[in-house]
């Protein structure tokens, strides 16, 4: 058993930007939806039989009590703004696992799912977000790149990275991640934040003087420096890039494709796009 876990909100802005315009048989804009709804029956037509989708129902999260600057859904295209609940609606309505996220995020939600029982084979995180490489473990949990269609596994990541999965928040405290809205800290970069951290793996580790790091580094007094005067920077920016696994989820059982519901015919209807409910009844079970 494969299970697949699909990042919702990255996939409508993906859809928003890259599908022709479309409306409903009301006229209201939803080309994105079906982009990802299409994405969502492909992936079953492929061979995808446990599926479960996260998104944002709001962007805000506890992260941005903690940061100022932590991202917020301020300057979101109002056409695009207003298909995150008509997506919530035809996901579930396609008889696809939902979880519509408010306190924390979707890559939260899709965490705290990585974590399935000793019947899953593999999951499969559907997104190109860096956070969610510090759920990868060995080959068991990876991370697809749908645009490029690279999966990732732990060696991968390692690769890309310079650190492995248990260390990538670390390394995202250090260096920052400017879709998150967090800096990291002044002076370091990828470079010096992997040589660090392959060594010592999390911030803790690192001694307070560079001449303890054996770590051949141009400016390594400044960066030590820099990690003691800001150390409480660090330790939010890890904070902030570390995801919540403490999230009720469903089981695995439940993510099993059992095909949509009436409701999906009539969205498929109003989209002006009916075959798309006939390809959904393709993919009931035997029996279901």
């Amino acid at each position: 058993m494969r299970v697949h876990l699909v990042d919702g909100t990255y996939e409508l802005f993906r859809h928003f930007y890259a599908v022709p315009p479309l409306t409903d048989a009301s006229g209201k804009v939803r080309g994105a939806v079906v982009g990802v709804v299409q994405t969502l029956l492909g992936m079953l037509e492929g061979g995808a039989t446990h599926l479960g989708v996260a998104t944002d129902h709001v962007i805000e999260s506890f992260r941005n009590d903690l940061y100022v600057g932590y991202k917020t859904g301020e300057g979101i295209d109002p056409l695009l703004w207003g298909q995150f609940e008509p997506l919530e609606a035809a996901v579930g309505a396609l008889g696809v696992v939902i979880w519509p996220m408010v306190e924390v995020e979707a890559d939260d939600a899709l965490a705290a799912a990585a974590a399935a029982d000793a019947r899953v084979e593999q999951v499969i995180l559907c997104s190109p977000d860096k956070d969610l490489t510090q759920c990868v473990s060995d080959d068991r949990v990876v991370v697809l790149d749908r645009r490029s269609g690279k999966v990732s596994n732990a060696s991968a990541v390692t690769e890309r990275f310079g650190v492995p999965p248990s260390s990538i928040a670390d390394y995202l405290a250090l260096v920052g991640d400017s879709a998150d809205g967090y800096p990291g800290l002044p002076g370091w970069g990828a470079k010096s934040a992997s040589a660090v951290l392959a060594r010592f793996a999390h911030l803790e580790s690192i001694p307070a003087s560079a001449s303890e790091w054996g770590v051949p580094l141009r400016g390594a007094d400044k960066l030590a420096r820099t990690l003691r005067e800001r150390w409480n920077d660090a330790l939010l920016f890890r904070r902030l890039a570390t995801l919540r696994t403490d999230q009720p989820v469903v089981t695995v059982d439940e993510l099993a494709y059992r095909g949509p519901t009436a409701e999906f015919e009539a969205l498929a209807a109003s989209w002006r796009r009916p075959k798309l409910f006939a390809r959904a009844r393709a993919l009931v079970p035997k029996g279901g």
